[in-house]
């Protein structure tokens, strides 16, 4: 996989219907552990509601997993689970905090305010493409800094690091797939003087 879904931060979001509360959390995580950690950490804060339901997926042990806590099979976790799938994420968990407002929403209407919760989180989660990359370093004179600072960016590029001494170190991120143009232009730019080492490959946003 080259590249995959998932949220950029972590978000809390309520919905209410019929007086019952609806808090939907989102994360990112990148483990079963991580997910289970922030589950008991929203589990312990919301220890006085009535259901702490969640969902999650886990991208590198290809897991996904849910929970109604309570709810009526089916109801609850799954909903969540199917929104997470519906928007193609990954790396992620949701987990929806429910206060009974003494009205019953029957199966459907728990459905419904489930996915809306979900649904909730996500968008405010916002929703970033993970690409594999090449993290890079070049070595420059100070002459030529400018042309291939702006050779970084056009061609898809992220600069992260730049270290001013005796020449310029630029440390960047780049798709893998753009890595023969970007090594093409450089080399044709500056006649073959310059070229970019890689120094690891990651997941980063793109």
């Amino acid at each position: 996989m080259d590249c995959y879904k998932t949220v950029k931060k972590e978000e809390s979001v309520e919905y209410t219907v019929k007086k019952s509360k609806f808090i939907g959390h989102i994360k990112n995580v990148k483990s079963q552990q991580e997910a289970q950690s922030y589950i008991a950490e929203i589990s312990k804060k919301y220890w006085d509601a009535t259901h702490n339901v969640y969902a999650y997926i886990i991208r590198d042990d290809r897991l996904k997993k849910f929970s109604d806590d309570g709810e009526p099979s089916g109801t609850a976790g799954k909903p969540i689970l199917e929104v997470l799938e519906k928007n193609e994420l990954t790396d992620v968990v949701v987990i929806v905090t429910r206060y009974f407002g003494g009205t019953l929403l029957g199966a459907g209407g728990l459905v419904r305010a489930y996915s809306h919760s979900a649904s909730l989180a996500v968008n405010s989660g916002e929703i970033i493409t993970n690409a594999l990359c090449s993290r890079m370093t070049v070595n420059c004179d100070y002459n030529f800094y400018g042309k291939i600072s702006s050779l970084i960016p056009d061609n898809g590029g992220t600069i992260e690091k730049t270290l001013y001494e005796d020449n310029v170190k630029i440390i960047f991120t780049l798709p893998c797939h753009l890595l023969d143009s970007f090594n093409s232009q450089l080399t044709e730019a500056s006649n073959g003087k310059f070229s970019a080492v890689e120094t690891e490959r990651i997941f980063a946003q793109v």
